[in-house]
């Protein structure tokens, strides 16, 4: 049964598709240069060894939520180390896979870097809470617990979580009111864009090779998904802060993120399953009901809650 091909025996039937998108990937990734989106004349020196001048909240020209926005994405981002370990342990380090894993952790690398340069840079965030931050976070590490089940765990976690970060980056630039923070956000989504179309295209090829368990893999993603970031500290009250400015919220995770992958797919739609493939078919549209009310009664929520904020905002002008 092709359902029952091994680790190795998979990744050497999905060989030929990763190669087949990695040379469509170099050729349509654009390059392009962190320094060019970073605004250096606006920089001073911070108090320290330099003896500049000591961060402020007033500095900022950043909203709170954009701030605690981008230092979420950054701080995901800062993981990179752990990710790659995970992914080169995953799919190896030998032939096209290898050639990916490298590929992709060299253009991962550099969001970091440019949403670093340009937090300080503008003085938008304290650079010593930041780097607390980041060692706490990247102390943690990250593992990926789809790895414990199946590469194909990991593909489906990767094509949705890619994605995600994508419409996370785009959204926190669109809030910014920074026009260069929304063009480098805007670049950084363009990559995670590519990253999410690689994989999903082979998350596709698997669906043709092994349906039952291409579709057990994405049931048990879609129904226990997390960020990547989630084990950044006080993570829970970041994601609400950040869900009810509508930068990243259960509407947007269900409309924007996991039905655009599984329509691209036919997920639903997908023939040939056996009885444990339809099981957890079911199980996922069972679950994507359930996300779907979720998500409804939190947009009302939050309606009602900014309309109080609004009303009270009026009356106390007035």
């Amino acid at each position: 049964m092709a359902d029952r091909l091994s680790t190795t025996a998979l990744l050497l039937e999905l060989e030929p598709v990763v190669e087949t998108n990695l040379n469509r990937h170099l050729a349509t990734a654009k390059e392009w240069f962190p320094h060019e989106y970073v605004p250096w004349s606006q920089g001073t020196d911070f108090d320290g060894v330099l003896g500049g001048e000591a961060w402020s909240t007033e500095q900022s020209k950043l909203s709170d939520v954009a701030r605690t926005s981008l230092i979420v994405n950054l701080l995901t981002e800062d993981n990179l180390p752990s990710y790659h370990h995970e992914i080169a342990q995953m799919f190896g380090r030998d032939g096209a896979w290898g050639t990916w894993v490298h590929r992709w952790t060299a253009e991962e690398g550099r969001h970091g870097v440019a949403i670093r340069d340009y937090l300080l840079a503008t003085r938008a965030v304290d650079p010593v809470a930041l780097e607390r931050a980041r060692m706490v976070h990247m102390g943690t590490g990250f593992t990926n617990a789809y790895l414990e089940d199946t590469v194909l765990h990991g593909i489906a976690y990767v094509s949705f979580q890619e994605l995600a970060t994508r419409v996370s980056h785009r959204n926190t630039g669109r809030i910014s009111a920074d026009p260069l923070c929304d063009q480098l956000l805007a670049k950084v989504a363009a990559d995670e864009n590519l990253h999410m179309i690689f994989y999903r295209n082979l998350l596709g090829a698997a669906f043709e090779l092994v349906p039952d368990a291409a579709m057990r893999a994405v049931s048990d993603v879609v129904r226990t998904f997390q960020m990547p970031g989630h084990g950044i500290e006080n993570f829970g009250r970041k994601s609400v802060q950040i869900a009810m400015a509508g930068v990243y919220d259960l509407r947007i995770h269900h409309d924007e993120v996991v039905i655009p992958v599984l329509r691209n797919l036919k997920v639903l739609d997908t023939a040939g399953l056996t009885d444990d493939g339809e099981a957890a078919r079911d199980e996922l549209v069972t679950f994507l009901d359930d996300l779907d009310r979720q998500a409804t009664r939190f947009t009302e929520r939050r309606d009602k809650i900014n309309a109080g904020k609004a009303e009270r905002l009026a009356a106390n002008s007035g």
